[in-house]
């Protein structure tokens, strides 16, 4: 999937238009929450052209990491009202990011970044997830490639 910051821009401004129309609040907050995450991201001080693909991803996982933060924390307050917003949230903004990879899928993958990095033990983890962590941005989360990547080297 390769999304351009104008092809989300666009996705979440007719998104938007249909929160609005059929009045679907939580909807309406996320989107605004997204968009205004984008925007921060894009006026950051040191940036000079327009989002990468990488870092579009990167913005909509940390949203998504600070929704499943929040209904942990709301969970062990036993408060599930707010849980349920936020659970609804985190599908809202998980609409917007890529499907994440298999562990099947991501065998071949780190057997080939293995392969690459002449990695043969161990040992060699630290090395390998820091390649594959760059190379998978996105595609798959950490504790995934982090689990998959130890079955492979201590086998």
């Amino acid at each position: 999937m390769t999304m351009s910051i104008s092809d989300l821009n666009d996705k979440l401004k007719e998104d938007l238009k249909s929160a609005m129309r059929f009045g679907k609040k939580n909807r309406l907050e996320t989107i605004r929450s997204i968009i205004t995450a984008l925007k921060t991201a894009e006026s950051a001080p040191k940036r000079r052209n327009k989002l990468e693909e990488a870092e579009l991803i990167s913005v909509l996982q940390r949203l998504k990491k600070q929704r499943i933060e929040s209904i942990e924390i709301f969970e062990s307050q036993n408060r599930k009202d707010l849980a349920e917003v936020e659970r609804e949230q985190l599908l809202i903004i998980s609409e917007y990011l890529p499907p994440l990879m298999s562990e099947d899928e991501l065998i071949p993958v780190l057997k080939d970044i293995i392969f690459q990095l002449k990695a043969k033990t161990p040992q060699d983890f630290g090395r390998v997830m820091g390649h594959a962590s760059k190379s998978l941005i996105g595609k798959a989360e950490g504790k995934v490639i982090a689990k998959v990547l130890r079955e492979i080297l201590n086998s």
